[in-house]
């Protein structure tokens, strides 16, 4: 095998794949090439390091350089400068007094020592499409571990031991689901893999799935042979192209090591995976929707007990675990159940993965241990909130979340905690929102969502959410009444109680969070007719101030509706009956005239 003295690994994950890295990538190694260095240095294609807002990403090994933002053109300077003269591109670095960015230190806000890579600790570092750079980062060493020196009962222990919970929102004990389904006698079983993430703004396990996907196939085969399964099947979403295409490759590649098949490791275990490609429907991440649609059915849920553990996909026990929850497993058999519970709080062990969104400076994939607050994920990790703004609030668990306000940045992150404070962990999506968002509007957008997203099966969602959206949507129009608001607390809290699964059940929260932390937003939507953050359209009136309009009628000539007349060098005038509030008035006008109501 050739050695080489160094590596340049480009970030090949979907956010810097569309910003060009496969052309970095080809200009590094025609650079290379160029200076006779191809025998030398190798560039290598890795998953995501996470730090999306800065890509595409080039990191330079062993001094753990890590450039941003690099373009093609940046080639020829970082191959002549860095590899052959030993001297760091100042500009293409995080910021110009960092040199050097080291992944278990950290020099940059982003890459802060709070963070912790455990599921995510291959992406970035190995090629995912070579199983032979997983293996030399123990992979599938665990596998090999359990089948050769555990019993089944033995690794379900551990995986109890460690404290492991659920991480696609639930939060159930992993071990305890796979031990009930160990438990029940079935000449077949399954094991499932629920890759189809759905929240708006989360990319926490498409990003482990395109740059780890050994990590996933070796804890499939786990819970295999730990339940008694030996056939396991994943349900992606047919939108995540590269995703499907990687995990592909690895489950040839696995196939061709003898690591899925007959007889693993000689053990006489024999576990195979067979990919399953969900529509986009988000109902489908709940396991019994998803099971349905893995079957060919309408992907619609269905009252619980029983559980798939018990009556699962084509009638069989089915142990259903998402992709995240499943990259955790390879590593608590390598290090311990003890170092893992040793990580996090007392009843939420680890670590989770959070997709880091909306008015922040640093949007990416971060991985934090369980009680870590939100404040310092937010402006410790997330670099504070974008143009120097004042933060509002943050979206936490997806549009089953609720909306957290600066009262909460204290708050350590767990399950038990966010559920306290009226949000959720949810599968770890975490949108940051400043002053100029509304909530009312944040709320609604939510409950379009989701209205959208019901399966229609059960009354409380498919119709009471279509309710609650009408009543926001009424009131961010200018039409709301007090009534309105305590129907909509009322109405809320019927469909909590009452919605067959998990969407109906949550989907409220948003408007609860809301109407709870920012009651006085909706109190003026209602009585004043005010929107603060100006977004609310019904509630917006643009006037021009007579004494400060110098008559230059360049907001009567871009107005796309003819709403401003008045006469040259005089005070202009808009017709509200006509105006359609798009601000081009405002955006044109040089003196400061055109002022928001």
């Amino acid at each position: 095998m050739a050695k080489y003295r160094m590596h340049l690994l480009v970030c090949d994950g979907t956010t810097c794949h569309a910003s060009q890295s496969e052309s970095v990538k080809n200009a590094l190694q025609d650079c290379l090439e160029l200076n006779n260095l191809e025998n030398e240095v190798k560039v290598v294609s890795t998953g995501c390091f996470g730090y999306c807002e800065k890509g595409p990403i080039v990191k330079v090994l062993p001094d753990n350089t890590l450039y941003v933002k690099v373009k093609p053109g940046d080639a020829e300077e970082i191959v002549k400068e860095h590899i052959l003269n030993g001297q760091i591109v100042k500009r293409l670095l995080p910021t110009e007094s960092v040199a050097q960015v080291y992944a278990s230190e950290g020099k940059t806000p982003f890459f802060d020592k709070k963070q912790i890579r455990i599921a995510l600790r291959n992406c970035g570092f190995i090629d995912p499409e070579n199983i032979e750079e997983y293996i030399a980062h123990d992979g599938y060493q665990a596998l090999c571990k359990c089948l050769t020196e555990y019993t089944p009962q033995q690794v379900i222990d551990i995986i109890k031991r460690s404290g492991l919970r659920g991480r696609g929102g639930g939060g159930f004990p992993t071990g305890l689901k796979w031990e009930i389904t160990a438990k029940v006698k079935s000449d077949q079983k399954y094991v499932i893999c629920n890759a189809d993430e759905g929240d708006p703004g989360a990319f926490m396990d498409r990003s482990i799935m395109e740059g780890d996907p050994h990590s996933v196939i070796e804890a499939m085969a786990i819970n295999g042979y730990c339940t008694g399964a030996n056939k396991g099947l994943v349900y992606i979403r047919a939108e995540y192209p590269l995703a499907v295409k990687r995990l592909k490759v690895a489950i040839d590649q696995a196939r061709a090591y003898g690591l899925l098949g007959k007889n693993i490791f000689n053990s006489g275990f024999d576990f195979d995976i067979e990919l399953r490609y969900g529509a986009g429907a988000f109902v489908c991440g709940e396991e019994t929707a998803l099971i349905h649609s893995m079957e060919g059915k309408r992907g619609e849920p269905t009252f619980k007990p029983p559980f798939p553990s018990e009556h699962g996909y084509l009638g069989k026990p089915s142990n259903v675990n998402n992709v995240e929850t499943y990259a955790n497993v390879p590593v608590i058999i390598n290090k311990g159940a003890d170092w893992f519970a040793s990580i996090g709080t007392e009843k939420s062990k680890g670590s989770k993965v959070f997709a880091l969104a909306g008015k922040i400076n640093n949007v990416g994939l971060i991985e934090v241990p369980m009680g870590t607050t939100l404040r310092d994920v937010i402006f410790k990790i997330g670099g504070g909130i974008k143009g120097g703004k004042e933060f509002k609030a943050v979206q936490t668990g997806g549009p089953s979340g609720g909306c957290l306000t600066s009262h909460h940045l204290d708050t350590p992150i767990d399950y038990d905690n966010l559920i306290a404070a009226g949000s959720m962990m949810g599968s770890g999506g975490m949108i940051v929102m400043d002053e100029d968002d509304c909530m009312v509007s944040i709320a609604k957008f939510y409950l379009g969502f989701t209205v959208d997203e019901s399966c229609g099966k059960c009354s409380p969602c498919r119709i009471g959410n279509k309710r609650l959206y009408e009543i926001l949507d009424k009131i961010t129009k200018g039409e709301g009444t007090m009534e309105d608001l305590t129907k909509l607390r009322n109405l809320s809290e019927v469909i909590k109680d009452t919605s067959l699964c998990g969407l109906g059940q949550t989907s409220p929260n948003p408007v609860l969070s809301t109407l709870d932390n920012f009651w006085e937003e909706y109190v003026e939507h209602v009585v004043d007719k005010k929107c603060r953050a100006g977004s609310c359209k019904g509630l917006m009136k643009y006037i021009i101030d007579a004494e400060a309009c110098t008559g230059c009628t360049a907001c009567a000539r871009a107005c796309p509706v003819n709403a401003i007349s008045g006469e040259r060098k005089g005070p202009h005038f808009i017709n509200q009956e006509i105006c359609i509030k798009c601000g081009t008035c405002m955006e044109k006008c040089k003196f400061n005239a055109v002022l928001l109501q």
